[in-house]
């Protein structure tokens, strides 16, 4: 089945009594178990599985094309269960303009027992030459946040299986209907559920999709189902609702920021637009290859210092000036004011997730802040 198919019908699993269509909220704590010791229904305790994570586990593997899926409580959870899953003194090679909180989480939690690089991933060179004998995992991040970096997936994946190095992809901003990482040659796929898969910016999740079931996906659903870091029967049952309609919100996202971006582009007070679907993008080629379309993630750069981009920020109406991205609503962010004095992002550079709102009024909006 296409994905728009998927979407809506492979987290139908459960056969109700009452006949429902959608999967029903299912919030036991704890199930029957039969006169045989087994459980009848396939769970035992809401930790260990609940019928609403299976549903959302399963559509996100069949839609990333994984053979299994572990959804979490946060975005941040998938990248702390995925160091945790390395044996201590293992070194990982991370994006130089890594998401800010899972690189937070090296930086100040791993940073006794794991070693790190932060490099440039478009230069698969320097990647090669970063890797050192106790390099246990590469972790990419394309497109980057908030820098809108692509990494070409494909060549790092042949690097990563030479070297037998996992592969881990935070594929967030492209989602599972633009991008599949794993047909590309990535082990694990990572989404923060929180952003384009919960779409409504009301529901806080993370997930990983791994390629096969292997040693290392078997120590990660271990720290998922013993460590306990699961989302709730409720947030899986928002998510799964609302990746039915995620094709179809992401053609929305991709046809407003191809629009926005070229508006951007041609603004006087515009110093440069990173967005992957531009063809001035120096990755932009690399893009193509990899993904169905490009997005509705931006960022750019505003002519003058920091000054400057606050007075846009601060200007803006329809824009809600809020960090996080992917809802339907358009967000605006000065990042480095979120990542703090240690952050490289440029000072003048803001953040911002095209919505679904009529495509004049995103654009008159920037009009009259941008002035």
């Amino acid at each position: 089945m296409k994905p728009e198919t998927l979407a809506i019908h492979a987290s139908n699993l459960v056969k109700s009594t009452t006949g429902d269509v959608t999967p029903p909220i299912n919030l036991s704590t704890t199930f029957f178990r039969g006169e045989d010791g087994g459980y009848p229904g396939g769970h035992m305790y809401s930790r260990v599985s609940n019928p609403n994570r299976s549903a959302l586990e399963n559509t996100i593997a069949k839609l990333e094309y994984g053979e299994d899926a572990a959804a979490f409580s946060s975005g941040n959870t998938c990248g702390l269960a995925m160091f945790q899953a390395l044996k201590p003194g293992s070194h990982i090679i991370a994006p130089d303009d890594m998401y800010w909180g899972i690189k937070k989480q090296l930086l100040t939690i791993f940073n006794d027992s794991l070693e790190f690089d932060f490099v440039d991933q478009t230069d698969l060179n320097l990647i090669q030459s970063s890797i050192k004998p106790n390099t246990k995992l590469i972790w990419i991040e394309t497109p980057s946040n908030p820098l809108l970096k692509v990494t070409d997936i494909e060549e790092i994946a042949k690097i990563a299986k030479a070297n037998k190095v996992t592969l881990v992809c935070d594929s967030t901003f492209a989602s599972p209907i633009l991008q599949n990482p794993i047909l590309l040659g990535a082990d694990v796929v990572m989404h923060s559920s929180t952003k384009y898969l919960g779409g409504h910016s009301d529901v806080l999740g993370g997930i990983l999709v791994t390629a096969k079931k292997d040693e290392l996906w078997e120590r990660i659903k271990n720290i998922q189902q013993t460590g306990g870091t699961v989302p709730s029967p409720f947030d899986c049952f928002l998510l799964t609702r609302s990746i039915k309609t995620l094709a179809y919100r992401m053609k929305g996202h991709c046809e407003n920021g191809k629009m926005v971006a070229d508006y951007l582009n041609e603004h006087p007070n515009v110093e440069a637009v990173f967005y992957p679907g531009l063809e001035s993008h120096p990755q932009h080629e690399i893009a193509k290859k990899q993904m169905k379309d490009f997005g509705g993630m931006m960022s750019f750069l505003v002519k003058g210092d920091v000054e400057a981009a606050h007075k846009v920020v601060n200007k803006v109406q329809l824009f809600a000036q809020a960090t996080s991205l992917g809802g339907v609503e358009s967000l605006i962010e000065h990042r480095y004011s979120v990542e703090g004095p240690d952050s490289k992002t440029p000072k003048n550079l803001l953040r911002i997730s095209v919505g679904l709102e009529h495509l004049d009024d995103i654009i008159a909006d920037l009009a009259q802040a941008l002035g």
